[in-house]
């Protein structure tokens, strides 16, 4: 578990199933991740969350609200097994995900830079973001974080940007 003034990042667990398909069925949350998901699809999100940690020693945490202890998201890092582009020297993607109740509140500032510091304290290397292209707020909070674009990619969902960060930034 870590923490930050304001949040607890931990890992998944089953509990964490309704607050995530919730969020995942707000259209404002997901408009720039292929849009909603059904039950089943949130569903198979946290098993995907949960085995990570399993077989990789990292993954997404689970974001809390330390005065409320409400959800308020997810961020982490990830090996999604997708094309990221000839420019790019990792296969470990971060993501951040956030109710859209949340957004706004430099919580994903907060969490993700305290997720960067965990992971690079325990593995060297670059990591990589993918973000649709009219994602500003989230390219925006790629650059605070250190990432720079090395390739752009039209996929069927629409074009997307290919950031990376080096693996040695603290």
């Amino acid at each position: 578990m870590l923490d930050t003034d304001r949040l607890i990042l931990r890992q998944p667990v089953a509990d964490d199933f309704e607050p995530l398909a919730a969020m995942f069925n707000e259209p404002s949350v997901t408009k720039h991740i292929g849009g909603v998901l059904s039950r089943a699809d949130a569903w198979a999100r946290l098993l995907r969350d949960v085995g990570h940690w399993s077989l990789e020693g990292f993954g997404q945490f689970i974001i809390i609200d330390k005065a409320t202890r409400s959800f308020v998201g997810k961020v982490g890092f990830a090996k999604y097994k997708r094309d990221l582009g000839s420019n790019v020297e990792t296969d470990v993607e971060c993501s951040w995900t956030l109710r859209s109740a949340c957004h706004g509140k430099g919580y994903a500032t907060e969490g993700a830079m305290r997720a960067h510091q965990w992971y690079s304290a325990q593995r060297a290397g670059p990591t990589a973001c993918m973000i649709d292209e009219a994602n500003t707020a989230s390219l925006r909070l790629a650059a605070s974080l250190g990432y720079s674009e090395v390739d752009r990619l039209v996929l069927p969902t629409g074009a997307s940007i290919v950031l990376q960060r080096d693996g040695s930034r603290r």
